[in-house]
């Protein structure tokens, strides 16, 4: 989401003590800022509410804030049920935990030039930065920094992936996972094998489907802003009708009006747009009655939520690892079974640094921030050597996996579901029942881009 909403970097190479800080703290069904957001319960007084709304909307993440944005924009009138206590889903930046700004979720606006955020923020006033443009990529090989004959090397291993896997994509033969159609043997497959998919897909190649992996795939520019992704989710739920810590555990969707139930009691309306994670739909955190088609519920299991988890340290100390602001740090595969962690360094000049893990490995440690810590280090310890590793401050850790509003970071296709997201996105009931979010859109999902165009989409589609 690649603003992968956790945090999915673009396609391209050359261009391209512990605080268990819960991805909900405070959470969200739908995720936004550290910063004390204005949307707290006391902005939420009944005069806010229309009385006999046109439309519920499940969840205040980006799709949910594009859609009641987009509803007011046609004179419908809507309520936004969130369950957590903020908005923006898996859009998130807080900086209580470590002092300054951390984006939890996404992270960037990818192929920028045809995001719906970029003009969003620039109307916000917000500086949006290309990421590209200033950073330096580094990779260790053999414990030694590559060389830039080596690191072009890498590049052009991964231009000629991509080549392989859109060509395979277009041979006329059945879907497969992506990584039958892999190129293999040469020295930096296994690296870019795994760059491409636990580390930016948040999924190994091998549980993803090869077309739905291509036509996803998306290019720079790669947007950041100071203010955090979260940061400005945030400020596009400004003025909207949210009522935060207001999960829906019922949906009725019957033939004239559309119900949600839950602690806050039931709210009728006739129409309803549901934006949580493919996550929370799997694991029947909403019940709907009647059942939804067979259809849809397999579209639901189709898009299962891969992990990337992030683990974040203060770099205050002189001893710190020596990286220049801006700098992505990589470490190639040395065996099987190896899956490095990447690293960004310094964003904005800020003492912090990253490890991004994503895939198998990230689940391994789901639930355990000591043990994520520990691998970090552990990592750092490769990189920069172990004084470096040990001056690595405070840190916090992404806690996507066991937040129950979530279950996880973004979603991948299985091998032969290529139409799951256009399936999960079919109006039903003539319009009156949308779903929308990242795992509804098949060229921008599992990013905030794909969420926000999505939650447009189901907004129009209302009757």
């Amino acid at each position: 989401m690649v603003s992968r909403l956790c945090s999915k970097a673009s396609r391209s190479i050359s261009s391209a003590g512990v605080s268990t800080s819960s991805s909900r703290m405070p959470g969200s069904a739908g995720g936004a800022c550290s910063m004390v957001h204005p949307f707290t319960q006391s902005r939420h007084d009944a005069a806010m509410f229309p009385s006999d709304p046109d439309v519920l909307v499940i969840g205040a993440g980006c799709a949910g804030i594009a859609a009641a944005r987009e509803l007011a924009a046609r004179g419908r009138s809507c309520i936004v049920l969130e369950a957590g206590p903020r908005v923006g889903g898996r859009a998130w930046t807080e900086s209580a935990s470590l002092g300054l700004p951390f984006d939890h979720g996404a992270s960037w606006l990818h192929q920028a030039h045809d995001n719906p955020l970029r003009p969003l923020a620039a109307a916000l006033g917000l500086e949006t930065l290309d990421h590209d443009s200033v950073r330096e990529r580094r990779i260790l090989l053999h414990g030694r920094q590559a060389t830039r004959e080596e690191r072009a090397a890498f590049a052009a291993a991964d231009d000629a992936f991509w080549a392989v896997i859109d060509a395979a994509a277009r041979d006329g033969m059945p879907d497969r996972p992506a990584s039958k159609a892999a190129p293999r043997g040469g020295p930096w497959n296994p690296t870019v094998a795994h760059w491409e998919g636990s580390q930016i897909c948040a999924a190994e190649l091998s549980l993803m489907s090869l077309h739905d992996f291509a036509a996803t795939a998306l290019d720079g520019p790669n947007l950041i802003l100071r203010q955090g992704i979260g940061g400005l989710v945030a400020r596009l739920a400004d003025g909207l009708p949210i009522r935060l810590d207001a999960p829906v555990a019922r949906l009725h969707w019957g033939a004239r009006e559309i119900t949600a139930e839950g602690p806050f009691g039931s709210l009728a309306a006739r129409a309803a747009i549901v934006t949580v994670s493919t996550g929370v739909l799997a694991a029947e955190g909403i019940a709907f009655d009647p059942p939804l088609p067979a259809e849809t519920q397999d579209a639901i299991h189709a898009l299962p939520l891969g992990l990337l988890t992030k683990i974040a340290f203060r770099a205050d100390s002189p001893d710190a690892p020596d990286l220049p602001p801006f700098v992505t740090q990589h470490r190639a595969v040395e065996h099987d079974g190896d899956s490095p962690m990447s690293w960004v360094s310094r964003l904005f000049g800020d003492p912090l640094m990253i490890a991004f893990c994503g895939g198998a490995r990230a689940w391994s440690f789901a639930g355990d921030p000591r043990r994520a810590e520990a691998e970090a280090r552990a990592e750092a310890t490769k990189l920069f050597g172990a004084r470096a590793a040990a001056a690595l401050g405070p840190v916090t850790v992404t806690r996507w996996a066991e937040d129950p509003l979530f279950h996880g970071a973004y979603s991948h296709a299985v091998p032969g579901a290529r139409a799951a997201r256009t399936t999960l996105g079919r109006p039903l009931a003539d319009g009156r029942l949308c779903f929308a979010g990242e795992a509804c859109h098949p060229r921008f999902a599992a990013t905030v881009a794909g969420a926000w165009l999505s939650g447009v989409e189901a907004a129009r589609a209302v009757p």
